[in-house]
């Protein structure tokens, strides 16, 4: 009997759900970084397990906001976890149960859906001190499974895989069985792209940025040239951006060129514009071009 359902994974920003949710579909569907509020909108990852399709849908960290942009991230996560049938709360084990991750627990014991408590970067401490703290997780909620795992190195990913392809409801597939995301190609590169912002840029200016697809062409060659604008939010966020002659929006560029290469399974050409555009993180416009509601319509 085929099964399937969804996922939602949420959790206080930094605690590891686009590297969970990477690893567990085995692709980078979701773009990863040390940095907090990365993932900035709903994303689905395929999780064929057995008869078992189990639709993970990685949500933005949820924290106090602030901008439009914070608000529809928010938004975002929240509807994430509504849609689901199940929710995975997911915890950093280093951190516990911090403010954050107290009221987003109380939230879903509210909400009375499905939940289930996982705690990562389990392998950065001692067996012993988790117990107290699923004691204390448990206080707040009531979960349906505990798992411990580490999304980095793969430990307890498996049983947790297997136990929620059984726990999806019976049904019918949704997506062909060898899809690995809903996410348009277009999104997808700006997501790429967005990701190596973040990677070789500091301080604040990732948080400023934006990456927008102007164009998605196939050639007749098999390859695609990908164009593609970043907005910035201040004049000297450009500078950086772009770098002493060109250099960082070049080098930007070539990492973000190779992994889309490996992600569409073609040759890419990739061109970068560097736009500075104040308040874009207040325009409805904006926040519909990354693939998020205006919060402001609700």
């Amino acid at each position: 009997m085929s099964r399937c359902g969804f996922v939602a994974i949420v959790g206080a920003p930094n605690a590891g759900k686009s590297t969970l949710m990477n690893r567990m579909t085995g692709a980078k569907l979701s773009i990863v970084s040390p940095k907090a509020q990365t993932t900035r909108f709903r994303v689905l990852g395929i999780l064929m397990r057995g008869e078992s399709q189990v639709l993970l849908v990685d949500t933005p960290g949820i924290f106090r906001p602030r901008r439009k942009l914070d608000r529809a991230m928010v938004a975002a996560a929240w509807t994430g976890a509504a849609d689901a049938d199940v929710a995975i709360l997911l915890v950093d084990s280093r951190s516990g149960a911090t403010e954050a991750v107290r009221g987003i627990a109380t939230k879903l014991a509210a909400s009375g859906r499905r939940c289930w408590l996982v705690l990562n970067k389990s392998d950065l401490v001692s067996p012993p001190s988790l117990l107290p703290l699923i004691a204390t997780m448990g206080a707040l909620a009531t979960f349906e499974e505990t798992f411990m795992v580490s999304a980095v190195t793969g430990d307890g990913i498996g049983p947790l895989s297997d136990a929620l392809a059984a726990a999806v409801p019976e049904g019918p597939h949704l997506y062909p069985g060898d899809d690995l995301t809903d996410l348009p190609d277009r999104l997808l590169a700006a997501e790429i792209v967005r990701e190596q912002i973040f990677m070789q840029t500091h301080e604040e200016v990732p948080y400023g940025a934006t990456v927008e697809t102007e164009s998605f062409q196939e050639r007749k060659d098999g390859s695609v040239r990908i164009d593609a604008t970043v907005y910035v939010s201040r004049p000297g966020h450009k500078a950086i951006l772009i770098g002493e002659k060109g250099n960082k929006i070049k080098a930007i560029g070539a990492r973000a060129r190779l992994d889309l290469a490996s992600l569409l399974e073609r040759p890419v050409h990739l061109f970068l514009n560097v736009k500075q555009r104040s308040g874009w993180d207040e325009e409805a416009a904006r926040l519909r071009a990354i693939g998020l509601d205006d919060p402001g319509r609700a």
